[in-house]
């Protein structure tokens, strides 16, 4: 297994940079910024900030070591990250702010289960799995987009930085593409990625 090692930024809920690498959490899919949940009472909460928030707290200014399984389709590392020897893939299922990501590993369904017992995090009522909330969100913007099938925004923000926005990202409806102005709309995030665009930063 690859090793890498470093201080790391935070993207969401399951996400680090560390450097120019891009690392999903192994096993784990946390809900996306935009996402509320539903406590016990029926009140919503912002249970994607959450996400982001809690795992850059974990992370703090450690050093993160992450050793990579596999690759997702957009060849990003697929890795189990430590800080000081505690895993995060771990801490974000027990402390309820992740699932269980069975279509890649069943590692974390039994401590999914338990967090589910203890109605932690987003077992204290209902939420939309994020697979479910992703896909949602895409067709409709996919469906909208004036690149047909192609809904990733590619925006050039005021300092210059090329930044793309997912259909999930909590800023995506009131971003705008000037086309004129070297911006872009993307099929997939490799897209995006290979063309010089960053993901934006949710915390």
């Amino acid at each position: 297994m690859a090793e890498i090692s470093g201080r790391a930024q935070v993207t969401d809920g399951d996400t680090l940079e560390l450097g120019p690498v891009r690392i999903r959490l192994y096993g784990i899919d946390a809900p996306e910024a935009s996402q509320t949940c539903k406590k016990d009472d029926g009140r919503s909460w912002s249970c994607g900030n959450e996400a982001t928030a809690h795992l850059a707290k974990l992370v703090g200014d450690k050093r993160i070591r992450c050793l990579a399984r596999e690759h997702d389709p957009y060849n990003r590392p697929l890795a189990v990250c430590t800080a000081e020897g505690d895993s995060l893939n771990a801490r974000m299922i027990r402390d309820g702010l992740a699932w269980a990501f069975l279509e890649y590993s069943d590692s974390y369904l039994a401590m999914e289960r338990e967090a589910r017992k203890a109605r932690t995090g987003i077992w204290q009522g209902s939420a939309e799995p994020p697979w479910e909330y992703r896909k949602d969100r895409w067709q409709r913007a996919a469906d909208a987009s004036p690149r047909p099938g192609c809904p990733i925004k590619g925006n050039i923000n005021s300092n210059g930085e090329h930044i793309y926005h997912t259909p999930w990202s909590p800023v995506y409806d009131r971003t705008q593409i000037d086309t004129a102005a070297d911006e872009r709309w993307f099929c997939d995030e490799a897209e995006a990625t290979a063309a010089g665009w960053r993901p934006a930063r949710w915390h």
